[in-house]
């Protein structure tokens, strides 16, 4: 994981909390120009109120122009994911603001959880696991939350609904990585009594 230089995280994280702003009634925003933000980009917006996680959405795959992609997902982790409570509009001033760019994903060769765990890096690669039509994904920030890749895996197969116990035969384990820009938001201003 390294870090998205602030020339281009930040202009990514402002469009993001515009986004959450006028989903929330407030201004129309520009998405931003140049060739970086119109060219085709993966990105998992995670949003937290204080140190306590509010949603996490993204893609998997470049599929939309970058700034659509931070757009789109930035509503639903703010607005659509299960873990988020209501939002006002002053309240997205708050968020910390955190814009994972995804690289392309590239097959694991394993063929159990041991040979997985061998080809895998902690803390540097995020993992997708398939399975039929299931899939799930960890960024490679959640090895910080579950260091030991037993239960790395282990969780990422609960989260795609399969035995987390069971390495099914036609387990595809597939990784990538980020660059990562974090925007820790403004403070509540206190208004004089």
């Amino acid at each position: 994981m390294s870090a998205l230089e602030p020339a281009l995280g930040a202009p990514l994280a402002e469009l993001a909390r515009a986004a959450i702003r006028q989903a929330l009634g407030g201004p129309g925003f520009s998405l931003p120009a140049g060739e970086f933000f119109a060219q085709p980009g993966a990105v998992f917006v995670t949003l937290y109120r204080g140190d306590t996680l509010h949603g996490c959405i993204g893609s998997l795959e470049a599929h939309r122009p970058l700034a659509e992609d931070v757009v789109e997902n930035a509503v639903a982790a703010a607005l659509h994911d299960p873990r988020a409570v209501p939002l006002s509009r002053s309240d997205a001033e708050r968020l910390r603001v955190e814009i994972s760019l995804l690289s392309p994903q590239e097959p694991v060769p394993c063929h159990d959880e041991k040979s997985a765990l061998l080809a895998l890096r902690p803390g540097q690669d995020g993992v997708v696991l398939r399975c039929g039509a299931r899939r799930a994904t960890f960024l490679p920030q959640v090895w910080d939350q579950i260091p030991d890749g037993h239960e790395f895996l282990r969780e990422l197969r609960y989260k795609a609904r399969l035995d987390p116990d069971a390495w099914p035969a036609d387990l595809k384990v597939f990784r990538y990585h980020v660059r990562k820009y974090v925007d820790e938001g403004r403070p509540a201003v206190e208004k004089p009594r």
